[in-house]
């Protein structure tokens, strides 16, 4: 097990997951944060943007212009999608990444440009990132180069069904995915929607059949099928900071059950630090479960029709559904304790 201190550069550290990367990796032990980026604040000292981060009290925001690669090991990159690999594209062969936006997620360079609506910079390079939901990538991270770390809708969403597409318990084009998030998830840029006015209070639909999170999903579930899918996803921004809730409903394939439908995720997760399955009868996950905390917590109940199943994941969207879960990643590139910044958060509530 390698114990040398990595330096790290954090880019976007004006962000809400920059912020949150940085303050789970103040305590690591082998992580040195030697560059944290922010172009339009850079000259600043981190703690005049973010206070609470005063154990950075010595590091000053900078452009990635302005970044010494050469004393960096590791790109943390928590930029915009798009903005990411014009960065991530420039740098040194010898500086690993993990990415937190969109940019490297997909397989096909095609699907990307059609989802985001910009051509890849690197397909070759897209094609062979490691998708970094960690449970299901730990072959891949150790010595990864390029980690693409899942989006929060589909992390949640697929840590749901994966095991499930995997034994094949559930029809694939049957999938109702009904997600919650916090207003976090939409990130710290000014937005009128985002307002305090126009969030609080209320409850509220958005990007309603075209959710970009959709044919992420859908790549992956895909892939455990073994056949084509799409699935039927629809996000809602509630009033709060942090959470995030997925419903899911899916038809149960013939001569399977409840119970195997449990079961099967019970058993892929028996023996996961940061993922809980439930068991049958329990009460569904609540938000204030999981805030703070890399944990995932799981529920499956019966419907009220015949043959069909409700899956409930509960996520804090700026830990295990982002931040948290790039730390988890990085752990295992380096041969490190999984949970090293990670097994210590404890669930903030109420």
């Amino acid at each position: 097990m390698s114990t040398k201190s990595v330096k790290a550069a954090v880019l976007g550290a004006s962000g809400y997951t920059g912020a949150e990367m940085l303050r789970l990796v103040a305590a690591h032990p082998h992580i040195e944060v030697v560059a944290a980026t922010a172009n339009a604040l850079a000259g600043q000292p981190l703690t005049s943007v973010y206070p609470h981060l005063s154990s950075f009290s010595g590091l000053n925001l900078i452009t990635a212009d302005d970044v010494d690669w050469s004393n960096v090991d590791l790109a943390i990159s928590c930029l915009p999608h798009g903005t990411s690999q014009d960065i991530v594209e420039t740098l040194p062969e010898t500086v690993r990444v993990v990415d937190l936006s969109a940019d490297y997620r997909f397989r096909s360079a095609d699907l990307y440009s059609e989802t985001y609506g910009r051509s890849h910079l690197s397909p070759e390079r897209t094609g062979k990132a490691v998708y970094g939901l960690t449970e299901f990538a730990r072959d891949t991270l150790p010595g990864a180069d390029l980690v693409a770390c899942p989006g929060c809708y589909p992390t949640a969403t697929l840590l749901c069904l994966l095991p499930l597409a995997e034994q094949s318990l559930i029809e694939p084009r049957s999938v109702i995915i009904d997600a919650k998030s916090g207003a976090s998830g939409a990130g710290r840029s000014l937005k009128e929607a985002n307002l305090f006015c126009e969030v609080a209070e209320g409850l509220h639909p958005y990007g309603i059949g075209v959710h970009r999170h959709a044919p992420e999903i859908e790549q992956e579930l895909s892939s455990r099928f073994g056949q084509s899918l799409a699935v039927t996803f629809t996000p809602h921004l509630v009033p709060m900071t942090r959470g995030e809730l997925v419903t899911i409903y899916a038809d149960i394939t013939s001569g399977e059950s409840l119970k195997s439908v449990h079961a099967a995720l019970a058993d892929r997760y028996q023996d996961e630090a940061f993922v809980t399955v439930r068991p049958l009868g329990s009460l569904p996950p609540d938000t204030r479960h999981v805030r703070g905390t890399n944990r995932c917590e799981i529920s499956v109940h019966k419907d009220r029709v015949e043959g069909r199943v409700v899956i409930i994941g509960a996520i804090d969207n700026l830990i295990k559904g982002s931040s948290g879960q790039a730390l988890q990643n990085i752990n295992l590139m380096y041969g490190w304790d999984e949970g090293l910044g990670l097994d210590t958060l404890q669930p903030l509530f109420p």
